[in-house]
């Protein structure tokens, strides 16, 4: 991303290329504490270990000290990188904190690209948490553990010049990231414009969230879709220069990635994201972070999609 574009994206967006990219480096990449006071995060120290749900962990996961999360710290306020470019900071990454002191492991949260985070759950990394939304096709591949739930918005610039329609955007340029339910919801409107006899939509698949948002606000694209709460986020680090359009679509719940068969961790992050819930952490964190309106009640092992 040039810096002269990126500078207009505030804290989430940095205005410089090693904020806007990723790294699998753990040592630049940990969760450690934040550069900025504004995105210090939550303080997880006051949380004890409970014994009996840690026990349920595999030897794998606990052997070296650590929860290594997989996230595309691309996709604030849910996760990105602070003012620094490399601390990851958001609701997940303090969520994953939290999970952690539950667990008595150290948190660390490893940037990744979105679409590289399934294939490595398992080796790479212990679990994933990057605002993935449950589905069929995923719950094919892995296991899930529900924290969260969102839908989706469509986002233009402000006063919408360009009379961008989200339920009519054959022929328009419409910005996802790539791995995303954006991108598969994008592929079954254009066969609808197709079948129309309408020209396509132009998909422009990008890698991070910080370029799908960049896009629009550059006039590259004429409107992005993305997780509610990452819109909203978006529209207030860019100073108000875009704003959503339509109506929320397909709230769903999104999950922690774990790999497929893997109980004992699946098990143990169910029972830690509901006594977090339980003991009140859990709404906390959200409320710290502006986005209480996702929170749910019951954590659940794969769920009905």
């Amino acid at each position: 991303m040039k810096r002269i574009i990126a500078c207009i994206m505030g804290v989430a967006l940095m205005a410089s290329v090693a904020a806007c990219g990723t790294t699998d480096d753990a040592d630049t990449a940990t969760s450690g504490g934040s550069a900025s006071a504004s995105a210090k995060g939550f303080d997880a120290s006051g949380i004890h270990k409970d014994a009996a749900i840690a026990a349920l962990l595999p030897g794998s996961v606990t052997k070296d000290g650590k929860l290594t999360v997989g996230s595309d710290t691309s996709y604030a306020p849910a996760e990105f990188l602070a003012a620094d470019g490399k601390t990851p900071v958001g609701f997940s990454v303090d969520l994953t904190k939290a999970l952690s002191a539950v667990v008595g492991l150290r948190a660390n949260t490893v940037s990744s690209t979105f679409d590289g985070i399934i294939p490595s759950v398992g080796s790479k990394y212990d679990i994933g948490i990057s605002s993935f939304t449950v589905n069929q096709e995923r719950l094919a591949a892995v296991d899930f553990v529900t924290y969260f739930k969102a839908g989706s918005t469509f986002v233009v610039k402000k006063g919408n010049p360009g009379k961008i329609d989200s339920a009519k955007l054959c022929g328009k340029k419409l910005a996802v990231q790539t791995g995303t339910m954006q991108e598969t919801v994008s592929a079954d409107l254009n066969k609808a414009c197709k079948a129309q006899g309408a020209e396509e939509i132009h998909v422009q698949s990008l890698k991070l969230q910080t370029d799908v948002t960049t896009a629009v606000a550059s006039g590259k694209a004429d409107v992005f879709y993305a997780d509610t709460p990452v819109a909203g986020y978006a529209i207030k680090q860019t100073g108000d220069t875009l704003q959503t359009i339509g109506e929320d679509q397909d709230v769903a719940p999104e999950g922690i990635v774990i790999k497929k068969g893997d109980t004992g961790t699946a098990q143990a992050m169910q029972k830690a994201m509901q006594k977090l819930i339980d003991d009140g952490t859990y709404g906390r964190i959200l409320k710290m972070w502006g986005v209480s309106d996702g929170a749910i009640t019951t954590a659940e092992i794969n769920p009905s999609v």
